[in-house]
Order: structure tokens, then sequence, then C-alpha cells
């Protein structure tokens, strides 16, 4: 058995900004697990054609470790997996990483005050504290369609992408139509003979502000990083206000939303020719009820003649062929699954965490409700913080969220060294008291003052609630990460 400080699992954004933190605290006997082979997280895992961040690169980033070089507004994916090479180089985290490794559970030791944190293969990490950074978007999710498994033409999912998959002259399908899938659309069809897109539920979809950052831009960025800050600033505020307005208050900013919605018809209209494609490609609920996203290249890909879009679903999956459930029948070569990640039921949690008392935190959750102080810890569960949780996710940027994170860890632990204890845990009461306040604050939002019938969001869990972004601004959230009363929490 191997013993350390603590075991952050996962090697991506998240859990690097975990690493930082507990460097800063003065916590350096830490190990990061990877079960990919290298860094990165998603960034690591994506490698799709047209792969690009959908957040604004300079919002899509470390305030404390900007980067002046990227190449575009919306920079490309791999210039993010080399951002995060970056980011782990220069805090010294490649050496505390592990990669290859892949956790099978972890469980609270009460007598020894300790985590013990079980390896494939057998090994056992024990740790003081348990970091889980299994990031929200990463174990892929495959279609429950009859069949599939028999199919005996190429099959690739979007999170696994094989760069030797041969696309040229091949008649392709690709099932979905989320955010993965309308960068990756016009990518395909570019490259195929015939592409299908089987569509289930449409998506709203903006104009991208899009373009190269100009190399004077990005020596001046360079050489005077408060220009970058006031860009990053401003996108900042932007993003904000469609949050905080358009999504969390809809309710009191409904206007706003209907202006979105309009906003996205009128750049559907301008794009795709034929009214009958307009009207399939036309979401039937509110903006916000699932994740819109940016482009000016996916509507235009259904005004080409070999590209089908097929909105009657998918009864079966043949050897060469998916059949709908009117009887027509398309003979494939290649099929694409973008059909997106399972989120509640494979990663909240991602691994089995037995806390105190034998608490099941997956089984608790499921019972329960899902829940999570501050989006962070959770009762019964000591010294586990869990960065993938309910209520979690922060503003539109991964990155508000991974810092806000960061800011409650420095309270927290720094607490804990002052006391001189060993152990922290969260009060049912402070546990119970903010599931309340999100509850209440939720009251006002698009989830359940809009029309999400048919939406099919992952933000809604198995509950039925919208389980999984704080519905509040990013400022609120980060003071209360910086100021949230002690007694929360007891500590031993």
């Amino acid at each position: 058995m191997t013993t350390h400080d603590a075991v952050i699992v996962g090697a991506g954004f998240g859990g690097m900004g975990a690493a930082i933190q507990l460097d800063r605290l003065g916590i350096h006997d830490y190990v990061i697990v990877e079960r990919e082979d290298d860094l990165g997280g998603t960034w690591h895992v994506n490698r799709y054609p047209g792969l690009a961040v959908d957040i604004a690169s300079v919002t899509y980033s470390y305030s404390f470790e900007p980067n002046p070089h990227w190449s575009r507004v919306f920079a490309p994916g791999a210039e993010l997996k080399r951002y995060a090479e970056h980011v782990a180089d220069t805090y010294d985290l490649r050496r505390r990483m592990r990669f290859d490794t892949t956790v099978t559970g972890a469980t609270w030791d009460a007598e020894e005050q300790r985590w013990q944190v079980g390896i494939a293969g057998g090994a056992t990490l024990s740790a003081r504290y348990l970091i889980t950074a299994t990031g929200f978007l990463s174990q892929p999710k495959a279609p429950d369609i009859p069949g599939i498994d028999a199919f005996a033409g190429t099959v690739v999912h979007s999170a696994r992408w094989d760069d030797r998959v041969e696309l040229a002259g091949k008649r392709a399908a690709i099932i979905g139509t989320g955010a993965t899938a309308v960068q990756l659309i016009p990518e395909l069809a570019a490259r195929v003979a015939e592409l299908t897109v089987y569509q289930r539920t449409p998506i709203w979809v903006v104009p991208k502000i899009d373009a190269p950052i100009p190399e004077p831009v990005r020596r001046l960025f360079a050489l005077a990083p408060a220009t970058q800050r006031a860009a990053r600033l401003a996108n900042s505020a932007a993003l904000e206000a469609l949050s905080v307005a358009g999504v969390l208050h809809y309710r009191e900013a409904r206007l706003l939303s209907k202006g979105v919605e309009a906003l996205a018809r009128a750049h559907l209209r301008a794009q795709v020719r034929d009214p009958a494609t307009r009207r399939k490609l036309t979401p039937q609920y509110s903006f916000g009820c699932k994740r819109p996203t940016f482009s000016n290249s996916y509507y235009r890909t259904f005004n080409q003649p070999h590209v089908h879009l097929e909105t009657t679903s998918i009864a079966r999956v043949e050897p060469d062929a998916i059949v709908t459930a009117d009887g027509r029948r398309t003979e494939l070569d290649v099929l694409v699954l973008a059909t997106g990640f399972d989120l509640w039921e494979a990663n909240f949690p991602a691994v089995e965490i037995i806390g105190a008392g034998g608490r099941n935190l997956g089984k608790w959750w499921r019972e329960q409700r899902f829940q999570a102080y501050a989006g962070l810890t959770v009762p019964h569960f000591p010294n586990l913080i869990s960065l993938n949780s309910p209520y979690a996710y922060t503003g539109l940027s991964y990155f508000w969220t991974i810092e806000t994170q960061m800011a409650h860890m420095a309270r927290l632990l720094g607490e804990l060294r002052r006391r001189g204890a060993t152990t922290f845990d969260v009060t049912d009461e402070a546990n119970r008291a903010f599931l309340d306040r999100m509850t209440e604050q939720l009251d006002s939002s698009v989830f359940y003052n809009g029309d999400c019938a048919g939406s099919r969001s992952y933000y809604f869990d198995p509950h039925g609630e919208a389980a999984l972004l704080r519905p509040a601004p990013v400022v609120t959230s980060r003071r209360e990460a910086e100021r949230f009363p002690l007694d929360h929490y007891t500590f031993a």
C-alpha cells in the first residue's frame, strides 16, 4: 500500500486546478491518477474532426494562467490540449501523475481516518484526502438500439475518435445532434459520399462570432496581460448575462430568452433553404433547457444534396444498414455515435465511494436527492472533495467552476490546518440548508418556467430536478467560496 496526503482522481483541468491549490496550501505529497494514457481530460480524449471550444478561449482558461497564444477566438481542440500540457509543466504537476491507472473504488477507513483507494490490478492507495475530478462529461454513452452491436461496418464514438477511420467515398450516418455533432457534422459532410443525420432532439444554434486572432493582438496580450484580462472580462460579462438572465432568471427575463430564440430562428432561416428541413431543425423547447451552441456551418450543411436529415426514430440497426420505425432502410459503411455522455447514472459518482458508516454515495444520491454542499462536499464523507457534484457547475465556463472550487478548498483546508485538525465533514444542517436554497433559487429558472418537456436535457437528474447548475451569479458563488461559515463543517 502506498500512502499520500491526497489522491486526486482525474488529470483534466479540474484535477490540475485542485493540485495547484494543494501546492499553494503546502500540501505537496499527492498523486494524480488518470485512467487515460495522458493528461488533459476532455481535451485528450476528444479529438474528432472540427473539435473546438464552445466558450471563447480567453474565458475558457485559468484566470491566473492566461494564454496569449490562442490562434482563434474559439480555439481548436488541439490548442486546449497543448494548454493543458503547458499548465502541467508550468506547475510541476506531471511528475505527480500516474496514467493508465483506473480507480475501482474508495472506502473511508474510520479507524485510520484515511481513504483507501482501490486501483485496477489490486493495488491500494491510502490518502488523508480524496479529491474526485472525473469531469462532468467523462463516460461516453452508447445508444440502446437493437442490433447496434451487430453492425458489420465501422463504428466510432465521437469521444473515442480514430483518425484511421476511412471516410472518403463512404456512406455514413451519425446518431445525435448535440453540441459535439454540431461541430462534427460539417466535417463529416466534407469527407463522405453520403451522410444521414439521425436527430432525436434539435439543438438551439446561434451565430458564432469567431475569427483568427491577429498576431499583433497576440503580441499585445503577451506584452500587456491587462489587455487580455480586459477581453476576458468583457466576454465573461456577456456569458454571465446570458446565463443569469436568460436561464436562471427566466421568469423575470423571459423576453431576453425569447430574443435569443428569435436570433437562432433567424440564423436558421438565413442558412437553410428548405422549409421542411427548417421545421425539423427548429427546437420545440425553450432556449436554455439544454445546452445551446454556436456555429456558422452546421445549418448550411443540410443544404448539400448528399446530406439527409432523418427525424423518424430508429427501429434497429442491421449489419449494413439502419432501419427506421416506418420501415425505411439506409445502407451504411460507417456509423458515428455522437450520443453524448452518461452523466447521472455513470458519473455521479464515476467510481464507487463508501463513506462513514458504510454510506454508498451513488446509492444515497439515487435514493434521496442529488445534493452536495457548495457542489463540493457531502455529509458523512469526511475529507472527500468531489469536484463533479450536483450544483457544482457555476456559470457557462468550466473554469469559473474550477476556480470557485479552488477558493473553497483554500478556505476549508486552511482552517483545517489552523486548527491542527486532520478531518473535516460538512454538517447535515448546512447541506440541507444549501439544498433548500438551491431548490428555491431554481424556481425562477427556465427549467421550471420554460417549456422543457421535449428537451431531453442532461441538466435534469433522474428525480426530474435540474441539479447540475448552481443557480447563482459567478461572483456570488466565488464570494461564498471565500466566506462560507466555518461552522458549516466539523473538524476533528
